[in-house]
């Protein structure tokens, strides 16, 4: 089984609620622990790593336990294969804010689980006029996207990452089809089509195997058959665009 971990926030809990139900339906069994705290930045999870307080909501396979867990006690619960980590969105383009967080967290989690692999999940940018922006030093998605992108791609390599999952590429793509219904508020993903995209994101870029013909269609809201294709290409593009390689694509 495949067992993966998040120290996140609502971006991990958005890019992964439908990871498992994808998965589950190719035949691949797999674990999937999110820890989220609203809008927690690397800062913040450095701090509840020297606490050890029991500071995140657990969430299983996409659906929130309720239970309270720390840091070091999610880590120390299983034999966890990948560890994702990110920035909080509004920080997300500044790449002084990732430092000296990001690699001490990532010497915590080599420390505790020294056999995973460490992954970072490249958050996206919000919304055109979006209020949220007020929050970052941008403005506009011009402005803030090639900053993210070369944040992520410093902190990749500051702490010898094994991949970036290219989620802001993809949700790049959606935005450029649909607009603002990319996102339920201006800055997190839709319910329907923009998760499910970033599940099949996931699922492709963790197994090296293409999402077409995934019959998964257990959504929490209505997404149509157009919707669902739509999203599987643009997470393929979004994938193989960023170097990647999938087992099945006849782009690979």
């Amino acid at each position: 089984m495949r067992k993966i971990l998040l120290i996140s926030n609502s971006y991990g809990v958005d890019a992964t609620r439908y990871l498992y139900g994808i998965a589950r339906a190719a035949g691949e069994p797999i674990k999937v622990m999110t820890l989220y705290i609203g809008g927690c930045s690397l800062q913040r999870h450095y701090r509840n790593m020297l606490s050890e307080e029991r500071a995140y909501v657990c969430y299983v396979n996409g659906m929130a336990t309720g239970l309270p867990i720390s840091l070091k006690e999610a880590l120390l619960l299983d034999e966890w294969q990948e560890v994702v980590m990110q920035q909080c969105s509004p920080l997300s383009g500044d790449y002084e804010s990732y430092l000296p967080y990001l690699p001490e967290l990532a010497a915590y989690v080599r420390k505790m689980v020294p056999k995973a692999k460490q992954y970072l999940h490249m958050t996206w940018s919000f919304a055109e006029g979006c209020k949220r922006f007020e929050m970052t030093a941008f403005e506009t998605r011009a402005q803030m996207i090639p900053c993210v992108r070369e944040a992520y791609t410093k902190a990749a390599a500051e702490i010898r990452a094994d991949g970036v999952v290219p989620s802001m590429d993809a949700m790049c793509k959606l935005y450029d089809v649909i607009g603002e219904d990319t996102y339920r508020d201006g800055f997190h993903c839709n319910l329907g089509s923009a998760r499910y995209m970033l599940g099949c994101l996931w699922f492709m870029f963790l197994f090296g195997r293409d999402v077409a013909g995934n019959r998964f269609r257990d959504f929490d809201v209505a997404v149509t058959e157009d919707e669902v294709l739509l999203a599987q290409r643009l997470a393929r593009e979004a994938l193989l665009e960023s170097g990647y390689t999938l087992q099945g694509s006849e782009e690979s």
